[in-house]
């Protein structure tokens, strides 16, 4: 059990008073432009989280991002960064971007029907950037954490953090802790292992010709495609969580002339770290070979996530967690999915990790995406309750 201490006590009273303040809060924030390439809106979202914490007295520091939304760094207790090796700080983290276009917050503004709230990021996740602030603001009114407190909000997670994982990366080596607020799954729980994801781009250049007096001249970039996709999909292996998806493809100059150029854009999912250089490995085989004579390839990475492992440590986490919000009328097993986030980095750096304690809500990047209301004021009091509890259980 956590240990019972009247400030955890008055933290715990105080968030379940703040269910409207955090609604309003997320209105706001749903109802602004933040896709992931919208670095104007990605930061108008930033400049609401700095406003709330900068009014309950918390300090924040930005890291610029040139082309993506810009992280921030809240600081609640402790006096910065931990010197050499020390891990000391207990990580709060997020991501402010959404999957959706500019527009898509004035064609699905918030609203909440029948205990659900909608709209474009309700739940992945604006959701839990709320309940953070909100944990910041409880602890800085209160105090009683066991340690520094960091919130990190960051700005492109929904494309592979391309600038923000080098943040990610820096914080957890200092971290003793992380909680990803990303959602609850739809059954409540949180999520203790996700794959890994490679995302990547390959170009094919063949060669034009008129495809009916000049046939014979040409070659052609998009049978190369179709072939290529073919053998890549081939590397599939659903008994090893190995999955490879063409998502997307392009090509072709005209229907009248054998295709000069093609694209497609490839999904890579997997459990194991080693599992990634082997079908890399192969993938890269598959894109330097010409199935079609003439033609050639090139494969590009664009974006990339590592898989979550659950450490020792971080078991300790999750039971903590569980116990935590047991405490608070919550039932809740740790998930395994197939979706990447940024706890992999944090793993990957030996912080202890656990993810999904946001808010509880489900159908997201779709435009029935909800969030559970009633779940964000308990929510917030495991987390609470589970921060407390850091150093009895060890961590």
């Amino acid at each position: 059990m956590t240990p019972a201490t009247p400030l955890l006590s008055a933290i715990t009273a105080w968030l379940a008073t703040q269910q409207p303040a955090m609604l309003s809060a997320l209105e706001r924030m749903v109802n602004t432009d933040g896709g992931s390439y919208d670095k104007a809106g990605v930061d108008a979202v930033g400049g609401q989280v700095r406003e709330f914490l900068q009014g309950h007295g918390i300090a924040v520091e930005t890291v610029r991002g040139e082309r993506h939304g810009d992280c921030l760094r809240a600081l609640v207790g402790g006096a910065g960064r931990p010197a050499g090796n020390a891990r000391e700080n207990i990580v709060l983290m997020g991501h402010r971007d959404t999957v959706f276009p500019q527009g898509e917050p004035a064609r699905r503004p918030f609203r909440i029907e029948g205990g659900r709230a909608y709209g474009p990021g309700v739940c992945d996740m604006k959701a839990g950037i709320v309940l953070n602030m909100f944990m910041l603001a409880a602890f800085q009114k209160f105090g009683g954490a066991p340690g520094p407190l960091v919130g990190l909000f960051t700005g492109d997670e929904e494309i592979g953090s391309p600038e923000g994982r080098a943040v990610i990366e820096a914080e957890a080596r200092g971290a003793r802790v992380v909680f990803n607020s990303e959602p609850g799954r739809m059954s409540g729980n949180v999520v203790t292992g996700r794959k890994g994801g490679v995302f990547s781009v390959f170009d094919i250049v063949g060669k034009a010709s008129h495809s009916g007096g000049n046939f014979e001249a040409g070659i052609s970039a998009i049978g190369e495609l179709a072939q290529k996709i073919i053998a890549i999909h081939a590397l599939t292996d659903l008994t090893r969580g190995i999955t490879l998806n063409v998502g997307l493809v392009s090509g072709g100059q005209s229907v009248n002339t054998v295709a000069p150029a093609a694209q497609g854009q490839i999904d890579l999912r997997y459990i194991h770290p080693q599992d990634r250089e082997e079908v890399m490995g192969r993938l890269h085989a598959i894109i330097a070979h010409s199935f079609i004579p003439g033609t050639r390839a090139t494969l590009t990475i664009k974006g990339e996530f590592l898989p979550l492992t659950q450490s020792p440590a971080a078991a300790r986490l999750f039971t903590l967690y569980q116990g935590a919000a047991a405490e608070v009328g919550l039932a809740i097993s740790g998930e395994f999915s197939g979706g990447c986030a940024d706890s992999g980095f944090t793993a990957a750096q030996g912080a202890p990790t656990i993810c999904a304690v946001g808010p509880v809500g489900g159908l997201a990047h779709s435009p029935d995406e909800f969030l559970e209301v009633a779940s964000l004021v308990p929510r917030a009091q495991a987390m609470a309750r589970a921060i407390c509890g850091l150093d009895a259980a060890g961590l």
